[in-house]
């Protein structure tokens, strides 16, 4: 299982390997329709694959599948929050996938107890609980601190994100440490609506909140512009 994330930073290197250049059809909800058909098809050998705990079984078809709606989404296999398993298929927030994305969704099948599906990162249930592996190292999300600068009037935060074992990681691992914390408290779609300057922090900030706390303060901040608006 695969967690992908958009850049967000120029300097930041994209580690994925890039998929073949596709045509993008020209209708999103056509195409959205012949996903669901290829899903169906795959959907045996996808349950068949996971229960194995082999996902890389079907990474390739399913991949296919999605770069036919459009070459420049991304996908992932989760555990579910509701059902056991979630199909991610994001656009990472980019305003011109969003018509791709929103037809994949309307098109989509009712979630059931085996599969939930999302057209964004969600966020996890308790990003304390988190552990991430990179390479030798384990970082568990319990020891993010995060600095938090609130402009209200703008309803947006600026955050800086540290943990201990940034001094150990280089460069490109305390990139993908600084933003998938971030998307684990808030959920893709929030940490990109509500998020405006995102920093690596060496050392821990003055102040700094947890990531639970980030995500109360950001959705807080979110019901508020919502309800002004």
């Amino acid at each position: 299982m695969r967690w992908f994330r958009r850049k967000q930073q120029e300097d930041v290197p994209d580690p994925r390997t890039p998929w073949p250049h596709q045509g993008v059809p020209d209708d999103p909800a056509a195409a959205a329709r012949r996903f669901w058909e290829r899903w169906f098809e795959l959907l045996p050998e996808t349950n068949a694959a996971l229960g194995d705990l082999e996902p890389q079984r079907v990474e390739n078809q399913l991949a296919a599948a999605v770069a036919a709606m459009h070459p420049d989404l991304h996908f992932s296999l989760e555990r579910g929050q509701k059902a056991i398993y979630a199909l991610v298929v994001t656009g990472q927030e980019d305003p011109a996938l969003r018509p791709v994305t929103d037809a994949w969704k309307a098109a989509a099948p009712e979630d059931d107890a085996i599969w939930e599906y999302h057209d964004s990162v969600p966020p996890v249930p308790d990003p304390s609980e988190v552990t991430v592996n990179l390479g030798e190292h384990r970082v568990a999300l319990a020891e993010v601190r995060v600095a938090a600068q609130v402009d209200e009037a703008d309803g947006v935060v600026d955050v800086a994100v540290h943990h201990p074992k940034f001094g150990e990681l280089d460069e490109q691992s305390r990139a993908a440490m600084t933003f998938l914390p971030l998307d684990a408290a808030l959920g893709e779609r929030l940490a990109g609506e509500r998020l405006r300057r995102v920093e690596t922090a060496e050392t821990e900030p003055a102040d700094s909140i947890s990531l639970v706390e980030l995500r109360d303060l950001v959705r807080g901040l979110d019901r508020n512009v919502g309800g002004a608006d």
